[in-house]
């Protein structure tokens, strides 16, 4: 289904003489619930002072609300690699779709490259758009020789531009050199094989990611859980709402670590009037603390 949309977006781009992103009516068109400014683009330009407070959130605080607003393919997790385990990655996506090469397409796609001045590296006319707190969310088609998004020299590159990382639906190369590196990668697979046998057909469009659908613009949280991919217009209440949740699991496990409690007095149940007039009363100090 992807691969046909990506091909359908592909298609309305040549028309506008764009053939590998949308036009900024396009994107604003298609990210309409967008609440803050954009970037030149159209793209959604998340205040810098968000991202920096989702990297104090959990995967599973973005979860739950994202799942009783109905957007149930914002997670992708199963079968992804992490470069440095422990480390979260945060950041604004920068989507890429990549097919395999067909040489009747991919003649007109490096014409057009050409007559645009777009990079003739496959990999560079992703790497090159990125800015300061981009993060590239790459469809590579999983794990397959070609099937790579950089090694040491261009995911350094894509460090000293964003300071983040990136997320790769395939290989990526050279893991001795990248481990060494400061960047998060959540990747499929290590793999020697440079990029072959695939050509970007789309940046900055929808793509899917494992089991989620990421938009450019979504905010990217990462952990040992998986990646969430979190739409803007949801960004600011999960990082409110977050606060609660840590201020509530601080109290009730130093509460079950004195051994006093059972499981069902403090957690899944209404707390009994003593507890709950204690945990308002620490709540109120931890909001006034913050003030």
């Amino acid at each position: 289904m992807m691969r046909f949309l990506s091909l359908f977006l592909l298609s309305a781009a040549l028309v506008c003489a764009q053939p590998f992103r949308w036009t900024r009516e396009q994107m604003i068109h298609f990210t309409a619930e967008n609440p803050f400014e954009r970037f030149p683009d159209g793209r959604p330009k998340v205040p810098d002072e968000l991202p920096e407070k989702v990297k104090g959130l959990s995967v599973e605080e973005a979860w739950g609300i994202l799942m009783n607003k109905g957007y149930t393919h914002q997670h992708a997790g199963f079968g992804f690699k992490m470069l440095h385990p422990g480390k979260k990655l945060v950041g604004r996506a920068v989507t890429a779709q990549y097919l395999p090469t067909r040489p009747d397409l991919e003649k007109v796609l490096v014409s057009d490259a050409k007559s645009q001045g777009l990079p003739s590296g496959t990999n560079q006319k992703v790497i090159d758009l990125l800015q300061l707190n981009d993060v590239p969310v790459v469809d590579l088609m999983g794990a397959a020789p070609g099937h790579n998004f950089g090694g040491d020299n261009l995911q350094a590159a894509i460090y000293g531009a964003t300071r983040t990382g990136a997320v790769v639906d395939g290989t990526v190369r050279d893991i001795e050199g990248l481990v060494e590196m400061p960047t998060q990668i959540y990747y499929r697979d290590g793999h020697p094989a440079a990029v072959a046998g695939v050509t970007v057909i789309g940046i900055n469009i929808p793509v899917k990611i494992g089991e989620a659908i990421v938009m450019p613009g979504d905010v990217v949280l990462a952990d040992r859980t998986g990646i969430m991919f979190i739409p803007p217009q949801f960004v600011k209440e999960i990082v409110e709402k977050a606060e609660l949740t840590h201020i509530h699991d601080e109290w009730t496990k130093s509460k079950f670590l004195t051994g006093k409690y059972k499981a069902s007095e403090l957690y899944g149940g209404p707390l009994s009037p003593e507890n709950q007039k204690e945990y308002d009363e620490y709540v109120k100090q931890k909001l006034g603390a913050k003030k």
